[in-house]
């Protein structure tokens, strides 16, 4: 009698256990969204690594610069050699990948060493991450950090009249959204933001492997637990596709003819490929200038998500060529060539 009310009392507990992790897993984004965190960040640490031995050495680093009260508002800026009040550079602001729940400015650092080296100062922007922070915060916090650029510019020797927004992944749709609402004050208002610099400051948009409209996530089949997962969590609600106030996140839907000039590239097999060139479509449509990098379908080897890290590649090295010419370009300055 005793050992079968213990092993009733054992199916209990573990109905009971099953019952608590569904819950989990359906009632919020936690549980997963911290585990893709763990596997995310162990990615992007190997990714740092891989771009920190390939990065120059004759830039000058100031880490952890505070833009805001908060632990998580701070940034790198990045100074190509002879930067000073006199001979101040164009200034490239970097918004890092994660899909808004993981993440950080050292994975990308060595890749912004490279951009820098080229005669630009470029800041990576940390912000806080979701399930803990969620939509617009991230956007709000690089509005800060562009705020507080602007404001030490003399003091930080960068040049704030020639800022080009600049991200990768998830990082890329908050550049782009950004973008849009220094360009459209109507559009910053419906997104629960305040631009802190000019249009006439900002010369251009450089857009990695980006994700600029929710309607076109593939949200079925292999990977779509994923995407679920993170969209839920950065916006706040599981019925993120029906939630008006998080509309405004697929900028693509409401870019404008004051859109900077743009870099939007993306891999041939990358999954969220089809944003890039929806992207791109949608600026051109505007009359945007659009500096696309696309690749058959064919190409090979294969470009995957955030393909342009991936310095080993004869595309990648290529595609940071390419976007290096376009800073020259619209910020009228001639950078070295890679």
């Amino acid at each position: 009698m005793k050992l079968r009310t213990l092993a009733i009392g054992a199916v209990a507990a573990a109905l009971a256990a099953g019952v608590c992790a569904f819950a989990a897993l359906t009632l919020s984004p936690w549980p997963r969204a911290l585990l893709i965190r763990h596997d995310y960040d162990r990615n992007g640490e190997t990714l740092g690594a891989a771009l920190d031995a390939r990065a120059p050495t004759d830039v000058t680093a100031l880490r952890d610069l505070s833009y805001g009260a908060s632990a998580d508002e701070t940034l790198d800026l990045y100074l190509p050699a002879g930067a000073s009040r006199e001979r101040a550079p164009p200034l490239v602001v970097w918004i890092h990948g994660g899909g808004w729940l993981s993440g950080d400015k050292s994975h990308v650092a060595g890749y912004l060493k490279m951009i820098s080296a080229r005669g630009y100062a470029v800041a990576g922007v940390n912000y806080s991450l979701s399930p803990g922070a969620i939509y617009p915060t991230p956007v709000r916090q690089s509005f800060e950090a562009l705020a507080f650029l602007a404001r030490e510019a003399s003091r930080l020797h960068v040049d704030a009249t020639r800022i080009v927004l600049a991200g990768d992944s998830a990082g890329a749709q908050t550049a782009a959204q950004m973008a849009e609402a220094i360009a459209d004050r109507d559009y910053a208002k419906a997104s629960g933001v305040t631009p802190t610099i000019p249009r006439t400051d900002l010369r251009g948009a450089l857009l990695f492997c980006g994700l600029y409209d929710a309607a076109l996530l593939k949200l079925d089949g292999p990977g779509s637990g994923i995407r679920r997962t993170y969209m839920w969590a950065y916006a706040g609600t599981k019925d993120f596709l029906d939630a008006p106030a998080f509309a405004p996140f697929s900028v693509a839907r409401y870019v404008t003819a004051n859109f900077p000039p743009a870099f939007v590239t993306a891999g041939n097999a990358d999954p969220l490929g089809g944003q890039s060139l929806a992207f791109a479509a949608a600026l051109g449509s505007k009359g945007v200038p659009v500096d696309r990098l696309f690749y058959a379908q064919d190409h090979a080897p294969p470009l995957d998500h955030e393909y342009q890290f991936d310095l080993s590649l004869s595309d990648s090295v290529q595609a940071l060529a390419r976007a290096v010419a376009f800073l020259d370009r619209v910020t009228d300055v001639k950078g070295a060539s890679p």
